[in-house]
């Protein structure tokens, strides 16, 4: 088994006090294209001045070049929230938030097709249904059938947390034009949104299972992962259940491995509230159960949280962040770890 890399790739300051929420696509050359929320002003409130900002790297992920700007700061309040995706017709596809007012937080979409080198104009993906909308980082999807799926939560003002819900909008045209199931509910039989009495369902993710069907997990403030399924491609979801996977208010990211056909997860296994420790496990059977539970993060003096994770050949390079609550910094780290590793038994202390 290979070695396990690590890096801070994008060290915090004062004057830039916190660098989260990224993603890293693999560019045609071999080489590597990372997207940050870069909070470059003094504050890393969520509302704080805030944009996307890029590196590359030509070794893998070994280092990394100067950071440059993919998407300058266009709204009131920030952008933040990179998703990077190449869909089936080849170019890359940038999706985040434009943040204008806590009443008024929109997914946009935008197009490479010079791997990153130049951007078309973006794509409001939620243009006639306004809100406060989140989606986070490494999230959006494509089915096999081409469909688009971006996993959002939402509510009518960020301050009304209680009312969380989340849902898919999606695309069946390469991401010209975006629908939204829950806006258009009257007309689908079914629930168009996953929702919980009294509790929060928020900041979903998504993974296409391999009978078709499609797998949301939710971060909620019940003490457990939360899931949910469809049938129709994002369009309508089942009742949420508890997928007995305990965690604080805090996000997980699943993915398929494409070496093995194994999901992957990581999450902050523990009750909490803080978020630590930063765990991985395996399921064999499409989520129904999870083994192979292994550590990334341990060292207290830190939470981690927002995991971003890209394959890349025998390798998962994942990225997440790392809260300093004593300096009140968060830093953006890399971890390059064998996939092989994730089916390791951990050594005994």
């Amino acid at each position: 088994m290979g070695r396990i890399y690590e890096i801070m790739v994008c060290p915090a300051t004062r004057e830039n006090p916190r660098n989260t929420e990224a993603d890293i696509i693999e560019l045609r050359d071999g080489s590597l294209l990372l997207a940050y929320t870069d909070f470059y002003y003094y504050s890393g409130h969520d509302m704080a001045p805030a944009r996307i900002s890029g590196k590359i790297s030509s070794d893998r992920g070994r280092s990394w070049s100067p950071p440059f700007t993919i998407q300058e700061n266009v709204g009131v309040e920030n952008v933040m929230e990179g998703n990077l995706l190449r869909p089936q017709s080849g170019e890359i596809a940038l999706f985040y938030l434009r943040k204008d007012s806590e009443a008024d937080c929109r997914p946009y979409m935008r197009k490479s097709f010079d791997e990153g080198k130049s951007w078309e104009e973006a794509v409001s993906m939620a243009k006639f249904f306004p809100g406060y909308y989140t989606i986070n980082n490494s999230r959006v999807i494509q089915l096999s059938n081409g469909r688009l799926l971006a996993p959002v939560a939402y509510t009518p003002n960020v301050w009304i947390i209680s009312n969380l819900t989340s849902f898919c909008l999606y695309s069946d045209d390469n991401g010209r034009t975006w629908f939204n199931p829950h806006a258009l509910r009257t007309y689908i039989q079914g629930r168009t949104e996953v929702s919980l009495p009294n509790a929060t369902a928020e900041e979903p993710g998504l993974v296409e299972l391999k009978d078709g069907r499609v797998l949301m997990i939710l971060r909620t403030n019940l003490g457990y992962v939360y899931k949910a399924y469809s049938r129709d491609g994002g369009l309508t979801w089942t009742e949420p259940e508890s997928m007995g996977l305990v965690s604080p208010r805090a996000p997980a990211t699943i993915k398929r491995i494409p070496t093995t056909g194994d999901l992957l997860m990581i999450w902050n296994n523990t009750l909490g509230p803080r978020r630590i420790p930063l765990t991985a496990a395996i399921s064999k059977d499409e989520g129904e159960k999870w083994e192979n539970f292994r550590n990334i993060e341990t060292d207290d003096r830190y939470t981690y949280a927002y995991t971003s994770v890209t394959f890349v050949r025998e390798a998962a390079l994942l990225t997440y962040y790392v809260y300093d609550e004593k300096a009140k910094l968060i830093s953006l780290k890399l971890k390059i770890i064998p996939i092989q590793w994730f089916y390791e038994k951990p050594q005994e202390p």
